[in-house]
C-alpha cells in the first residue's frame, strides 16, 4: 500500500476525520467484547463464555451493545485530539528532528505518555456513562442497587442529580494512572513493529494493510497488559452509585478489599477477553486512521501490497 507518511499530515480537519473513523471503527469491532470485559470485572463473576450465554439467553444480543452510544458519540472528536496531540507531542519533545523525518522512538514514548494522561480529561465521563450502562440487568448492579436507564442521557441526569458534576469525574485519578503509561507503551509497540515488520516504512510509509493490522493490534495488546490491574479498579470505583453504600472509599482501598476478598488473580480477571479485543479493536483502529488519513491527501489513491 503506498501512502504518505502520518507524520506530514498538518491539516486538523484531515486529522480529526481519519481520528473519527478510527475511533468508530474499533468501537463497532470491540464494543460486545467489551462489554463481556466490563462484567468479568465485576466480583463473582463467571468465564466469558458464561457470562455470554447468560446475556444471550436473559438479556438478549442487545445487552452486548448497551452503552455504545456514549462513546460512540464522542469518539470522533476523542480520536481525533488523540491522534493530532501525539503528534505534536512527538514531535516537542526532540527539537532537533528534521521535519521530513518521522518522530525518534523517544519523542513516540513521551508524547504518548502526555497524550494519554490529557485524554483522560474527555475518557472519564464517557467510560463512566458506558460502564454504568454495561453493568445494568448484572447481577452486580441489582445486588448494589444500581439505578436503572434507559440510555446515556438517564445516567447523566442520574449522576448530576445525586453527585453534581464531580460524580462526571469520578475515577479520573485511576484513568491518568492507567491510561498515561498505557498510551506510552501504545504508540511506541506501534511505531517499533510496524518498522520491524516493513523496515524503513516509518519513513516512506509503504507498509501494507497487513502491516498496519498486525502493528496495530500488538500496540493494542501491550498497552492492555501493562494497565490492566488499573483498569479492574477503575470499572470497580466508577461502577459505584452515590444513591447506595460505596463499596471502596479510594483507589487504595478497592485493591486492598478486591484482594483479600478474591485472591490476587482478580486484578487479572477478564484480561483475556481484553487482549482478544485490544488486537482487533486497535488493529481496525490504525488501519482505518491510516487508510483515511492518507486517501485525503492523495485524493483516495491506493496501492495494495500482498505482504507484510
Amino acid at each position: 500500500m503506498e501512502l504518505e507518511p502520518e507524520f506530514l499530515a498538518s491539516s486538523w480537519g484531515r486529522e480529526f476525520v481519519a481520528g473519527g473513523f478510527g475511533g468508530i471503527a474499533g468501537i463497532v469491532s470491540g464494543f460486545p467484547l467489551d462489554t463481556l470485559r466490563i462484567r468479568q470485572q465485576q466480583p463473582n463473576a463467571g468465564s466469558a463464555f458464561s457470562i455470554l450465554r447468560n446475556v444471550m439467553a436473559t438479556e438478549g444480543p442487545a445487552a452486548l451493545y448497551r452503552g455504545m452510544g456514549a462513546p460512540l458519540a464522542s469518539v470522533t472528536f476523542q480520536n481525533a485530539m488523540v491522534f493530532q496531540i501525539y503528534a505534536v507531542l512527538s514531535r516537542a519533545f526532540d527539537s532537533s528532528l528534521s521535519a521530513k523525518d518521522p518522530p525518534s522512538y523517544k519523542g513516540v514514548a513521551l508524547g504518548g505518555f502526555c497524550t494519554g494522561a490529557l485524554q483522560s480529561l474527555l475518557l472519564t465521563p464517557v467510560e463512566l456513562v458506558k460502564i454504568r450502562l454495561q453493568l445494568q440487568n448484572n447481577v452486580y448492579a441489582k445486588l448494589h442497587q444500581a439505578d436503572s436507564h434507559e440510555g446515556p442521557m438517564s445516567v447523566i441526569k442520574s449522576i448530576f442529580k445525586t453527585e453534581g458534576l464531580r460524580g462526571m469525574y469520578r475515577g479520573l485519578n485511576i484513568t491518568v494512572m492507567r491510561d498515561a503509561p498505557a498510551h506510552c507503551l501504545y504508540f511506541w509497540t506501534y511505531e517499533y513493529m510496524r518498522e520491524q515488520l516493513h523496515p524503513g516504512c516509518r519513513k516512506s510509509s509503504q507498509e501494507s494493510l497487513q502491516t498496519m493490522m498486525v502493528a496495530g493490534g500488538l500496540a493494542g495488546v501491550a498497552s492492555w497488559v501493562c494497565c490492566y490491574p488499573l483498569d479492574v479498579v477503575k470499572t470497580r470505583l466508577q461502577a459505584q452509585s452515590q444513591s447506595s453504600l460505596p463499596k471502596y472509599t479510594g483507589i487504595v482501598d478497592c485493591f486492598r478489599k478486591s484482594v483479600k476478598e478474591e485472591g490476587h488473580r482478580v486484578l487479572w480477571r477478564g484480561l483475556g477477553t481484553a487482549v482478544a479485543r485490544a488486537f482487533m479493536v486497535n488493529g481496525a483502529v490504525f488501519s482505518a486512521y491510516e487508510i483515511s488519513l492518507r486517501c485525503l491527501f492523495n485524493s483516495g489513491s491506493i496501492q495494495t501490497e500482498n505482504a507484510i
